[in-house]
Parts: structure tokens; C-alpha cells; sequence
């Protein structure tokens, strides 16, 4: 048989409190500054966001989408897919003729092969960071310039979000250094997600590692297989880009979702690039 455990009174403890100890709950939430405390048993649920397509129906069969007024962060190295599916959730969402923000931080952004892959530009705000961004001094090391383009990122990803409007802000670290972006403080994530939150924006960030840490709602992880080299042009030795990405094989990995709904069976999926030739 359990034994309950036994709290011996203090001195100049309450008759009421040494008498029932549980009546300290009962007190403490009739006094004055506490009657507006709800208990966490009483919390409301908060309901599942809305998710909306990514524009590849093996992510969307792995995440479900991405869900609107939360940070999703998709992070892998180079040639993993990151670029794919930023251009193929760009397509989706001027499709449905929603209004996107592109952060390009380092002006990586190619908008020959959007157009052809089929990006709306009259629904699309291209903000390019790595332009006029430069470091004050002369002397300045190169890591001091790198992070002035992602500190102007931060600051325009934050006007972006307080002006409200937008179907998906996406910011886009991939070409950043990553010990650039470690130095990005955790405030300005926490940030980023309050203000995200009462908005049916989707807010994403593309990196080489994670950033965002406990501030993403989904975490997803992309890197890419061995690739179909196709063979070259006539006349020419050597294979173009975009031969090199034809056929390009990426794998997905669902790391973290904080989300109601969980993979039924795989938390990876792949898919195969196809290269889009502008011109």
C-alpha cells in the first residue's frame, strides 16, 4: 500500500496551509494577481494550421504541405534539392495566386529558370540582400560581409512579416556559410514565429544546417543521390549544368513536426529532378 507523503509545517506557516495543504492552490488563484491565470488543464487546444501543397506530391505525401503561420526549415548541402522545392513551392503558391516574398540573401536567385519552371512574377516580391550589402569599413574581413547580407535578410524578413499580405515569405540562407549563420541569435527566430503565427503566411528558411532550432514547427532534411548523367551536346566534350542535374535523384527526411499529423509508415521520400533549359 502507497504511502502519501508527509509535509512537516514550517515555522510561522499558516494554520490553514499546515492544516490541508492542498487549499494553497485554491488560495493562490483566488488572490488578486493570479484570478486571470488560466491552469494548463484548462487551456484551450490549439487547432492544426492549414497545410498547402509544396508542389511535389512526394513531400506533400511526407509533410502533408507546409503549414501556414509557422516556420518550416528544409536544410541539406549543395545539390541536395533545396533549390527544386523552393521553385516548385513558388510555382504552387502564385498558382493559387497568392502573393510570395523571396529574401535572397546572397542574389542566388535565377529567375530564367523560375520563369520557365513556371513562377508567376507579378506575384512575387524579390528581395535581393547581397547587392549593396557590404561592411562599413574598408578593412573589413569577409565574414563580416557575409553576415551584413544576412543581417539585412533579418531585417527585411522582419518588415515582410509586420506588414502582413503574403502568402509565403522564404528566406533563403543556402549559399551562407554556416558557421555565418550560427551566429544568427536565437531572438530573432522567436521573433519570426510569434509574428508569423496570427497570419496565414508560410514562412520557410533554406540553409546547409539547421538555424532555426526549436523555432520550426517542421524540420526537413534534403540531400541528394547519385544523378543520370546524360550524355553531352554534339560537338561538345564536356556535359552542360543543366545536363548535370538532369535527373538528379533527391531523398527527403521528416526530422522534426511539431504538427498533429505524423507519416504513417516512412518518414524519408525521394524524387527525381528534371533540368529546366532557359532560352
Amino acid at each position: 500500500m502507497s504511502s502519501l507523503p508527509c509535509y512537516l509545517p514550517m515555522a510561522g506557516t499558516p494554520d490553514w496551509l499546515a492544516k490541508d495543504s492542498s487549499a494553497l492552490v485554491k488560495r493562490l488563484y483566488a488572490m488578486p494577481k493570479l484570478a486571470g491565470v488560466i491552469p494548463a488543464s484548462k487551456l484551450a487546444v490549439r487547432s492544426r494550421p492549414e497545410m498547402v501543397s509544396t508542389g511535389i506530391r512526394e513531400i506533400d505525401v511526407l509533410t502533408g504541405g507546409f503549414p501556414r503561420g509557422c516556420l518550416s526549415e528544409i536544410y541539406g548541402p549543395a545539390s541536395s534539392g533545396r533549390t527544386s522545392l523552393l521553385q516548385a513551392t513558388l510555382v504552387a503558391t502564385t498558382q493559387r495566386k497568392e502573393v510570395c516574398a523571396l529574401v535572397d540573401t546572397t542574389d542566388a536567385f535565377d529567375p530564367l529558370s523560375a520563369a520557365t519552371a513556371g513562377v508567376n512574377f507579378e506575384k512575387l516580391l524579390w528581395i535581393r540582400c547581397g547587392t549593396n550589402a557590404s561592411p562599413r569599413r574598408k578593412d573589413a574581413k569577409k565574414s563580416n560581409s557575409e553576415y551584413c547580407k544576412v543581417e539585412h535578410a533579418l531585417r527585411v524578413t522582419d518588415l515582410l512579416l509586420q506588414s502582413g499580405g503574403f502568402g509565403l515569405v522564404a528566406i533563403d540562407l543556402s549559399d551562407v556559410p554556416p558557421q555565418i549563420v550560427r551566429r544568427i541569435p536565437l531572438t530573432s527566430w522567436f521573433r519570426f514565429q510569434r509574428a508569423v503565427e496570427p497570419t496565414p503566411t508560410v514562412l520557410m528558411v533554406f540553409s546547409q544546417t539547421p538555424c532555426a532550432r526549436t523555432c520550426a514547427s517542421l524540420l526537413l532534411k534534403m540531400r541528394g543521390q547519385s544523378a543520370v548523367l546524360a550524355r553531352p551536346s554534339p560537338g561538345k566534350e564536356t556535359p552542360t549544368h543543366a545536363q548535370l542535374l538532369d535527373g538528379l535523384h533527391i531523398e527527403g527526411e521528416l526530422v522534426r513536426s511539431r504538427l498533429e499529423r505524423k507519416p504513417v509508415q516512412s518518414v524519408t521520400t525521394a524524387f527525381a529532378t528534371k533540368a529546366v533549359r532557359a532560352g
